[in-house]
Formats: C-alpha cells, structure tokens, sequence
C-alpha cells in the first residue's frame, strides 16, 4: 500500500491548515493509501546551524522532530506540506523544519511525489505556495498539480469549509498525486529509477 506523509505546518492542530489536509485525506483513503498526518508548527523547532554534522551522523545533530520524521518521510511514496501564510511566506517554524529535514537526511528522495497546500485569510497564497515547492524541485521530486493553485481560504477553519472551489481544487490535487504515485510505481517496477548524475559541483573556490 502506498504511503503519504502529510505535515502541518500551522501550530493550530485543528485550524485552516488542517481542515485542508483533512479533505486530501479524505481522497487518498478512498484511493486505497495509507496516510500520516504529522502536526510540525505547533512544535519548538530550532533552524539549520549550519554544522554539517549531518554527513558525519547521517541525521540532524539536534535531535528532535526532524530526525523522528525522517525514517516516515523515506518510507513515503509521497509528501504533503501544509502551511499558513504568515507575511506572504509559509511558517517559520515549518521552513526550519524542511530545511534541516531535506538537508540532514541521506537518503534519495527522488520520484517521491510532493504538492504544497497553503491556507491564508486574503494575500500572500501564491508566494507561499512556490516557497515550498522548491523543496520538492531541488529534490527530484514530481510536483503534483491541480486545477487551480493548492489553496484555501478562510480565517477560521469553519471558513475554509465554505470555501468550495478550494477545497476541490485539494480534491483534484489528492486524485492526481495517487495517479502519479501509481504511475511512479509501475514504472519503477518495469524499468528504475531514472539515472542521477551527481558528479559535478559548482563552487569555484579558487575565486575565479
């Protein structure tokens, strides 16, 4: 069965954000996969320090959220980020977060299929929504679509219940990233993984 880890990037458990996911959710069971919904914004989550401790370790040297989410997030067949929009961009805490988890961990995350969904009352969705795309992007990572941006909006989560084309837009996210997790299936069992060239690393340390 496949898997998807959802991440709640709002610290209200139960708000916009959630209420978001909850409707994505409600599709991929239907569609036969497993779900994981792990709430991030409501924890204290330091940023990167930059140590690189993590080439040594093979986990972050902090050992919190993000080295607990780790061993989910390499089984997953894909990946869901949630957030609010706080000052046009996604939580803090949740951007903390991402960066020490795709930067601490070894593993590939290649082919896993991602989609960002984003919550706010009015402004600031679309800046947020390529804000985390980029995590996805620099991953190799498929980018799931929709018929619309993946966003919601409302101030309250009773908000975001009325709010219809919204919440079919997640509706049709959640339908196509279960297509493509199949399809992602399928083709790694037939042929692999599509080879990664990872040998040239542009740095130009001698300042030229």
């Amino acid at each position: 069965m496949a898997k998807i880890l959802l991440l709640n990037g709002s610290p209200r458990n139960d708000g916009c954000t959630a209420t978001a996911l909850a409707e994505m959710i409600s599709v991929f069971e239907a569609e036969g996969m497993e779900t994981e919904l792990l709430p991030v914004g409501s924890r204290a989550i330091r940023g990167c320090a930059s140590c690189n401790r993590c080439e040594e370790l093979g986990e972050c040297v902090f050992d919190d959220l993000v080295n607990e989410t780790a061993p989910k997030l390499k089984e997953a067949d894909g990946l869901v980020i949630g957030s609010p929009v706080y000052y046009g961009s996604p939580n803090g805490t949740l951007l903390s977060f991402l960066d020490r988890l795709f930067y601490s961990t070894p593993f590939s995350k290649q082919m896993k299929v991602g989609a960002a969904v984003v919550s706010c009352r009015r402004g600031g969705n679309t800046a947020s929504f390529d804000v985390l795309n980029k995590y996805f992007t620099i991953s190799g990572m498929p980018v799931a679509s929709s018929t619309y941006w993946n966003q919601v909006h409302g101030f309250t989560a009773a908000d975001v219940k009325k709010d219809a084309e919204g919440l079919q837009t997640l509706r049709n996210l959640a339908r196509n990233m279960a297509f493509l997790i199949r399809a992602v299936a399928a083709e790694r069992e037939a042929h692999g993984l599509p080879v990664m060239e990872r040998e040239a690393f542009t740095s130009f340390p001698d300042g030229k």
